[in-house]
């Protein structure tokens, strides 16, 4: 192990379903004074515990968790919101003397809290007149507005993904400024004192990786996860996870239940692959490519090579 690995904290990255939760609690325990902070927009959620993959009661009880269960899924959660409570959370961790490993796949939320982003105030009020209206026009048309206000933060945006339209355009009509205008941006890679450590298969596989875990996920009881969180309904952020926006169109009895799952499993892929890029444009990172067995390849790799 080499030194610095031996006292820095850590940050396991890359796409879904890869083995970044048990890397992240291997290296905790094998190093004896880490705890984990999630970095998982949708992990914060209450009750979304089988569709997000969210660590065991015995994980939890082995390895001491952050940023998991902070809010109802009834209720709208960001990402400034998240690097607040990251904020806390390490403070509280290095108070003790102890050191964060970072785990998780969600590329915004993992920038805003390694590099500190700089990130624009709220506006609920606009914020809900613009879901209304991408409700009414669709969210192209949105991401229309957007791309002629703000290119820069139009091409990173997916033109589906109408949370993160409605946000940077929720910022220019609250500020005035551009949202791509906010920090340092993120095509810059300051220099960090965390170790960034990215885990990457052949596509073939993580292919098959997602869409078992997904069957996983269903066998242990997702369809009625969702009914249930279903009565009290879900905040536009919430509503966002994959396989519970699939399986509540299923419940709607807007498609079948294998349609669901079937549809899940391809936006998943879709996802993982936009993760990939994501955190495979930042040279910080340092790679580890997987063939069969995520733990003892990065243990090899990183503590005992």
């Amino acid at each position: 192990m080499t030194p610095h690995l031996a006292s820095a904290p850590i940050a396991i990255v890359g796409p879904t379903a890869s083995g970044k939760s048990a890397v992240a609690m291997a290296l905790a325990e094998r190093f004896g004074d880490a705890e984990l902070v999630s970095v998982d927009s949708m992990q914060v959620y209450r009750g979304m515990d089988i569709g997000t993959a969210k660590p065991s009661p015995d994980d939890r009880a082995r390895i001491r968790h952050h940023l998991l269960d902070l809010v109802e899924p009834t209720e709208t959660f960001t990402v400034a919101a998240f690097q607040r409570a990251a904020r806390v959370a390490v403070v509280d961790i290095e108070s003790r003397s102890r050191r964060a490993i970072y785990v998780g796949g969600t590329g915004l939320y993992h920038r805003a809290v390694i590099d500190d982003l700089d990130l624009p105030g709220e506006w609920p009020e606009i914020r809900a007149a613009l879901h209304a209206e991408a409700d009414d026009v669709g969210v192209p048309a949105l991401h229309a507005r957007l791309a002629a206000i703000d290119p820069a933060a139009a091409a990173r945006i997916e033109p589906g993904n109408a949370r993160r339209i409605v946000r940077a355009l929720e910022v220019w009509q609250g500020s005035g400024r551009r949202f791509s205008s906010f920090g340092p941006g993120l095509d810059a890679y300051p220099d960090t004192p965390i170790v960034q450590i990215g885990l990457r298969w052949d596509r073939e596989t993580l292919a098959q990786r997602i869409e078992q875990r997904v069957q996983r996920m269903v066998s242990e009881g997702f369809l009625a996860e969702v009914a249930s969180l279903a009565e009290r309904g879900f905040s536009h952020t919430a509503a966002q996870a994959l396989g519970y926006r699939e399986l509540l169109a299923h419940l709607r009895g807007e498609t079948s239940f294998d349609e669901a799952v079937e549809l899940t499993i391809v936006r998943t892929r879709q996802f993982a692959v936009r993760q990939l890029r994501w955190f495979g444009r930042d040279p910080r990172v340092t790679w580890v490519e997987v063939a069969a067995d995520p733990v003892g390849e990065v243990i090899t790799r990183l503590l005992d090579g």
